[in-house]
This record gives structure tokens, sequence and C-alpha cells, in this order.
């Protein structure tokens, strides 16, 4: 039985993997989650908007996207883990941490999954039928106690530098600051054109470049750099920072 189970978890997971056009009913509170560790727990709003009740399979993975329930070894609890979930109604999800194993010096990264399995078409009798289950997958965010600064304005701390990459450049973003950071939108202007640059996540205390589109020359030293990010609460700030010598 326990086989079969595994087996049917699996299925599942490669079709809702490419049910791009299928719509989710249940919808989950938010596009990220931060766990502050002070608090020890969290909990996260469902609510099913379609007309027809659903089962829903929630668990935490530490970032692979073929992580199945019974596979996944995170310090994090999530009750109910599965349960039924009936139309035009809301669940919380509460979810309980033990990570004493965790880096205390800087936030760490792990997913969230929401699986929902629709029921059977009720005129599904006697004719073949093909049904998706839909995974709604989110950033979650450990956050120790006492970091320093404020997630808020970490944006503001970063710094950039131009770099060659491939036949063109990038622009390699520098993170001092404990929290992950989410870019959204980068640009820059050279002469009088302006180029988009890759969207992208830097992790604390570490860098990343952001390839950017069809730039041929280097940008100098002072040039601006215009950049959108997604805060802890899912809605976008813009600030600037500029090309560092």
């Amino acid at each position: 039985m326990k086989s079969l189970i595994c087996a049917a978890r699996a299925g599942l997971l490669a079709l809702c993997l490419c049910a791009a056009s299928a719509h989710a009913s249940v919808v989950v509170g938010g596009t990220r989650i931060v766990f502050p560790a002070k608090d020890g727990e969290v909990t996260v709003r469902l609510t099913n908007q379609g007309s027809h009740p659903a089962l829903i399979e929630a668990w935490i993975d530490d970032g692979n996207l073929q992580s199945t329930p019974d596979k996944v070894d995170v310090p994090f609890l999530i009750t109910p883990p599965l349960f039924r979930m009936e139309a035009n109604k809301d669940q919380s999800l509460r979810i309980i941490g033990t990570p004493s194993q965790l880096p205390s010096d800087r936030e760490s990264l792990f997913w969230l999954n929401v699986l929902e399995i629709p029921p059977k078409p009720s005129n599904a009798e006697g004719k073949n039928t093909l049904q998706f289950a839909i995974r709604s997958r989110l950033k979650f965010f450990y956050r120790p106690a006492n970091l320093p600064g404020d997630p808020l304005k970490a944006p503001e701390q970063v710094t950039w530098k131009a770099v060659a990459e491939g036949h063109g450049y990038a622009v390699e973003v520098r993170n001092p600051t404990p929290y992950y950071i989410t870019f959204s939108k980068v640009s820059l202007t050279v002469g009088d054109k302006s180029y988009a640059a890759e969207p992208g996540m830097v992790d604390p205390q570490g860098s990343v470049r952001l390839a950017v589109k069809e730039l041929s020359q280097a940008p100098a030293a002072g040039t601006v750099i215009a950049y959108d990010i997604i805060n802890d609460f899912g809605a976008t700030m813009s600030f600037k920072g500029a090309v560092a010598q």
C-alpha cells in the first residue's frame, strides 16, 4: 500500500509540474513566508475559491523541485499536513520549527509546497478523464532572532559591479546583509539606451551575476542602476544604485 501511495504522489507531482495552464482554486495568503525564529511558529492562510472541495497536502522542502512529503528532511512541521478543504472555506496551516542546526547569523531559504488534488468530476462515470493536481510553491525564509539591520532597508546596502560574461556583460550584485534580497526588475542606462538585466535573488552575505540583455560595452563607473525588490509582504520597493569603479 505504501508503495502505491508513493507512486500516486509521484504521478500527481509530475502532472502538476506540466499543468501551467490549469487554474488553482486554493489560494495561499501571500507570495512568500517569513518564519521569525523568536516566535517559534507561523500560520499560513489558505482559501478555497472554487465551487468544489479539494484534497490538500502541504510540505516544506530545501530546494528540490522534485520533492515529495515522504522524502523531505527539514526542521519544520506542518499541521495539518493532509486534509479535505470545502468549497468557499478558509483553512490555516500551522508551521512549527525546531531549526537548531541552521545558521544563526543569516537567513535560510526553504520552500512551502501546497498540492491541490481536485475531486473526480460527477459526470466522469464511464468516461475517460484527465485531471491535474496543482502545486503552489512559495519561498519560505527562516529568519533567526537578533539579526542586525532592518530587512526592509537591506536592499539599500547592495553594491554593483560590471563584469564581462560571454560575449556581453552582466552586473554583479553583492549583498553584505544577513537577508535574502529578491530582484524583480533591474535596469541601467548606457548612452541613450536603457538595458534590462535578468531578475534574480542574492543570498545573504553573497553575490550573484545578472546578465544584461544586448549590452555590448561595459557601463562606466557611476552608471545609475534602478532596481525593484520584493519585500517581506510581497510588495515591490524601488531603489537606485550605481556601478562601482
